[in-house]
């Protein structure tokens, strides 16, 4: 299905703005709300039309998109007062690009089909960088007729796009992203400050393991920021340690033993704790600095 679709936009943070600027650029009609108003009057100069509730963009959409943070955000707003089953019609395709338990991803999903809405769970990976330039992963569960149909909305958004299995299975597929993603980061940051202990210049450490089996995009991406102990947030830590408790809640349902998972979630659990939830998730190399009695990379 090619037609160019009325899209509902609900979440403009750091990634669902860019999201929601490349479909505008691509030329779909957009309807977005966010609960900042800042975000929707910056993309309603440039051409998206304003709504006010969750309901009201459910009601002129037939494609609702939402990136939320968190569970109880996408409950809230998919299923509260105002949400979108209150707007939703028969035939409209909802795709939550959100990172959400895949328990809540398939009660959505189950409550939504009462009113006669195909819901796709469309999980996202890349950060901002991958957000601006359309080239996220997005991992997605759902039917494949309803995918489909949605692809080539979806391939605006990202490069590589998979369909991984029936409602919840795109998120569970990003839950295992998520511990893979942090265990990188996390072997970045030790390999560093050794490196750093010993007297080596972190920008040789970095370019010979760029250089060999251990280079990874998580490196090519984030690592110089690193070595200039630049942390501004491209994913926030604190939705990272977020990912982290799905990733514990759902290891538990499935009797997986995740012991990388686990000190990961420990050592991101200290970033809270040292208030550096707004941070850049690569900022877990300070908790290893401080636990290393190393000097502090800043810029």
């Amino acid at each position: 299905m090619t037609e160019k679709r009325t899209i509902g936009f609900i979440g403009l943070g750091v990634m669902g703005k860019p999201m929601a600027r490349n479909l505008l650029e691509a030329g779909y009609t957009l309807v977005v709300h966010n609960r900042s108003r800042e975000s929707v009057q910056e993309l309603a100069q440039a051409g998206a039309q304003p709504a006010h509730s969750p309901a009201q963009v459910a009601r002129e959409s037939d494609l609702i998109i939402t990136c939320l943070p968190d569970s109880p955000d996408v409950e809230l707003v998919a299923l509260g007062e105002q949400g979108l089953i209150e707007g939703v019609q028969h035939g409209d395709i909802y795709a939550d690009m959100s990172t959400i338990a895949p328990t809540v991803a398939v009660e959505v999903a189950e409550a939504l089909a009462e009113k006669g809405v195909q819901c796709l769970d469309a999980p996202i990976s890349g950060g901002d960088v991958g957000a601006q330039e359309g080239t996220l992963s997005i991992m997605v569960g759902g039917d494949a007729v309803v995918f489909d149909a949605v692809k080539p909305i979806l391939e605006v958004l990202g490069r590589t796009i998979v369909l991984c299995g029936p409602n919840g299975a795109g998120q569970t597929v990003k839950a295992c992203n998520q511990v893979q993603v942090a265990l990188n980061l996390i072997g970045m940051a030790e390999a560093l400050v050794l490196g750093q202990k010993a007297g080596v210049d972190p920008t040789i450490v970095l370019d010979v393991l760029s250089g060999g089996f251990a280079q990874s995009r998580v490196m090519d991406v984030r690592g110089p920021n690193i070595i200039r102990g630049i942390f501004e947030p491209g994913f926030r830590s604190e939705l990272h340690y977020k990912d982290l408790n799905i990733v514990r809640e759902t290891a538990r349902a499935y009797q997986a033993s995740l012991p990388g998972a686990a000190l990961a979630h420990e050592l991101f659990g200290a970033m809270q704790a040292q208030g550096w939830g707004d941070l850049d998730h690569s900022a877990v190399t300070r908790v290893i600095e401080l636990l290393s009695a190393a000097e502090a990379r800043s810029h």
